[in-house]
């Protein structure tokens, strides 16, 4: 049965992106936001040691969470994240992962900012579509790109702090998806303590 990922982030409306530079403190950081609370993970494959990462964070996650992968590009990268476990898989453009994961059966948040890139995405494939970055044009623009399509979930992603969630949240977004602000440098071997600390927060308010 393939993972209803849409209900899944519309239910949590957060997912936290993990990038760092190294593997101990990647898995650290997963394992660490999931006991924070957060129940959405994707580990993008920049990180060395990705598919190790994503591996032991599932191991040790808690039942109802889910640990996906970012920066999927090629149909190479989808089979090796199927084979690390991945349970869904993230885009930053509409690229050929998308076709491969879908034939997989691992749900995708595809990357897009513009209208014919959001529309290209669900037609390739993608469950939920991502506008990255969120950023260059702020809750304003998600809430025009929601007019013409409003039966396409948008995960806002990039540039999204506390501050910012609430107006993302408010222009329809689905959940946000959270790296620097949320992550910091806890994935470079950073304090896990603040992390949880910010974690907490998150949670809070997307709660």
């Amino acid at each position: 049965m393939t993972l209803d990922l849409t209900a899944e982030l519309a239910a949590t409306r957060l997912l936290a992106v993990i990038r760092g530079t190294d593997t101990a403190a990647a898995i650290a950081t997963g394992t660490a936001l999931l006991a924070a609370g957060v129940r959405v993970v994707e580990v993008a494959l920049t990180t060395p040691g990705a598919l190790d990462a994503i591996a032991a964070i599932r191991a040790t996650a808690p039942a109802g969470s889910l640990v996906g992968a970012g920066t999927v590009l090629t149909p190479a990268a989808v089979a090796d994240v199927a084979a690390a476990g991945a349970q869904f898989v993230v885009t930053p453009a509409v690229v050929d992962s998308i076709p491969e994961a879908v034939r997989r059966g691992l749900p995708v948040t595809a990357g897009a900012l513009t209208p014919t890139e959001a529309y290209a995405a669900v037609r390739a494939g993608a469950s939920v579509v991502k506008l990255f970055p969120a950023s260059v044009g702020g809750p304003a623009y998600l809430k025009a790109l929601r007019d013409p399509f409003p039966d396409i979930p948008f995960v806002a992603v990039g540039g999204v702090g506390l501050a910012e969630l609430p107006g993302y949240l408010a222009a329809g977004a689905i959940a946000v998806g959270v790296g620097g602000p949320l992550v910091g440098d806890a994935a470079s071997g950073g304090d896990l303590g603040a992390l949880r600390e910010r974690a907490r927060a998150y949670v809070a308010a997307t709660s």
